[in-house]
């Protein structure tokens, strides 16, 4: 009773945050001008950013295939596509979800779910990694035009007072001790050794990475992952006249931005996107709210489209894949019992 109280606050909370970005967002917006610059819209760049956001999924259900081998060597890529799709769809509707559901499609008696999800962790560490060059690299191809904007938005409010990082000293001394204390007394206390066993799966599937003979394909996919988000945002640029000007450094900045929104616990993003996409290109480019927003509404909803087509395609193969499965397995019983 108590962890669906918990459950239901913590949704309580993540749609709450949404709704009320939302609104931050739709306050400034004139609709009668948001609707004028959407007639302009420029459909045809759209098709190059429907490839584009499908590659981007190609890639990292190649990627993730790749992590997965050293831990099961027959796994298929159909496996990993369609984990990835459902994880997805799961997403839009519940903030969080998407890591479980992935595991929850590839968990098999070779690799426990806790090992699935550290390969997960595995990815998101690189995610992070390439969030960072990304802005690195917009940074020195337009530090004139970026530079400003980083420093009074992100460094400033992050640097400019210790007490986040004093927080982030703490967790992770607590995680530390924590950590010491389960596994000093795994052996005395059986809820430990079951959460030591738990870690351990993890750092096997965190250990994945190491255990690639061939680890360029994978950092090559990354790259290639990476490529397909920042192509996303330039034909999203493109397809509106007023920002058409703008160039693969625009692209790229915008996409790593965009990328950070969705640390924000908010349901598929919703909300938190479309503020810092409006915020960026507003003080960026000297751009009206409602252009800032059509690029973020393009962007995202033109995404969270594509991940409910495949997401809901994925999820009827599964099922059709396993009735299959069921049913073989069926008819190999009885032809073994006929035998018999």
């Amino acid at each position: 009773m108590k962890k669906t109280l918990l459950n239901i606050l913590k949704y309580a909370l993540s749609f709450g945050l949404a709704a009320l970005l939302v609104w931050l967002v739709a306050r400034k917006i004139e609709w009668g001008d948001f609707l004028a610059a959407l007639k302009t819209t420029r459909w045809e760049w759209m098709v190059g950013y429907v490839a584009a956001a499908v590659g981007a999924l190609v890639f990292r259900a190649q990627r993730w295939k790749q992590l997965l081998r050293p831990l099961e060597p027959g796994i298929r890529y159909g496996r990993c596509w369609d984990a990835n799709n459902i994880g997805n769809l799961g997403s839009l509707v519940v903030p969080g979800s998407c890591e479980p559901i992935r595991a929850g499609v590839i968990t098999s008696k070779n690799v426990p779910f806790q090992t699935v999800f550290g390969t997960m962790i595995m990815e998101r560490a690189w995610d992070f990694i390439f969030i960072f060059l990304t802005f690195v690299l917009a940074l020195v191809l337009r530090w004139n035009t970026f530079g400003g904007f980083v420093e009074e938005n992100i460094l400033g409010p992050v640097l400019g007072g210790g007490t986040l990082w004093w927080i982030m000293g703490g967790i992770v001394l607590l995680a530390a001790v924590a950590i010491w204390v389960i596994y000093h007394f795994r052996s005395k206390v059986p809820v430990f050794d079951k959460v030591a066993t738990i870690i351990n799966g993890m750092l096997r599937g965190l250990g994945s990475f190491g255990r690639m003979k061939k680890k360029f394909p994978f950092i090559l996919h990354t790259v290639m992952v990476w490529t397909c988000y920042m192509l996303m945002s330039y034909f999203c640029l493109k397809s509106i006249p007023e920002l058409s000007g703008l160039d693969m450094a625009d692209a790229l900045f915008l996409s790593a931005l965009g990328n950070v929104a969705s640390v924000i616990p908010t349901p598929g993003g919703i909300g938190a996107y479309h503020y810092l996409l409006m915020l960026s290109i507003s003080s960026l480019y000297g751009m009206s709210d409602e252009t800032g927003l059509l690029f973020a509404l393009l962007n995202h909803e033109g995404h969270a489209v594509i991940i409910l087509v495949l997401g809901i395609w994925s999820y009827i193969m599964r099922i059709l894949i396993l009735k299959n499965k069921d049913m073989r397995e069926i008819r190999e019983e009885r032809a073994a019992e006929r035998k018999n």
